[in-house]
């Protein structure tokens, strides 16, 4: 059973808070600014030309970061292909989606002869663009957890420029929610684990290649210069670079001729 149950246009007050709800429908909810909605046990961050689609009776709120419009309708619907998606999804960049609702709200303003039909028409093929949009397969995911992703760049990248704001908008999320959400899985800070990788680079740097500079080391990981690479390294380590080099050296050294000397 193909339905259309409502569909509205609002605008929402800058901070305004949607408390969380449920509906006996599908949902889908098209943004045209920014804010963070809770669908089911997942926060998500939405942004324009995003849209969020949840399952019948899955409990979900809303809040809005600007004034903006928001586009949402209910919909009955039997394809099984969206059946238990829920989240937040970036609209095609021809934005498909909201073109085709924009289509249902002209039908649905005009009210020509067997419209409803026409509307009911117009549900299942939005459920044929969101299963091309999303994929049968889940091919695409939802905005919601790219913490993975991100970490894996971290590592990948750490030595190059890169702040704590790219990362946010890479995952999809606010500043404050990424930082709270990287701490909450991995225990350290987005900008602490960056410093740590740096910090691990640099020790083998500095017992790799002993003729090396510091400061030429300092930059080839990825710190700012020399002075701050050395108050941070201090601080993590308890020694200087230099110290470090010649404390490590000289107990390997020993170590070595430990190993040589016959018993």
């Amino acid at each position: 059973m193909n339905h259309l149950d409502f569909l509205f246009f609002s605008k929402r007050n800058q901070d305004q808070y949607i408390p969380l709800h449920i509906h006996q429908c599908y949902e889908l909810v098209y943004y045209f600014g920014t804010g963070e909605t809770t669908i089911g046990s997942t926060t998500y961050s939405f942004k324009p030309s995003t849209f969020a689609l949840i399952s019948p009776h899955v409990e979900h709120d809303e809040r809005q970061d600007t004034e903006a419009d928001v586009l949402y309708i209910g919909f009955f619907c039997d394809n099984k292909s969206i059946e238990g998606l829920n989240g937040i999804f970036e609209d095609h960049k021809n934005q498909i989606i909201y073109q085709h609702i924009l289509r249902m709200k002209h039908e649905f303003l005009q009210q020509q002869d067997l419209f409803s039909k026409m509307l009911d028409l117009l549900v299942e093929e939005l459920a044929i663009h969101l299963e091309r949009l999303i994929g049968s397969k889940k091919s695409q995911k939802p905005m919601e957890d790219r913490l993975h992703y991100i970490l894996r760049y971290m590592d990948e990248h750490f030595r190059q420029k890169i702040t704590v704001e790219s990362l946010a908008n890479m995952a999809g999320y606010s500043y404050d929610r990424f930082r709270h959400l990287f701490k909450e899985k991995y225990g350290i800070a987005p900008l602490q684990y960056l410093y740590t990788n740096r910090i691990e680079y640099a020790k083998t740097c500095l017992l790799k290649n002993r003729k090396a500079l510091i400061s030429e080391i300092a930059l080839d990981s990825g710190f700012v210069n020399d002075a701050q690479f050395c108050s941070m390294f201090k601080r993590a380590t308890g020694m200087t670079p230099t110290k470090y080099r010649e404390q490590v050296s000289a107990n390997t050294s020993y170590n070595n001729k430990i190993k040589k000397t016959p018993t």
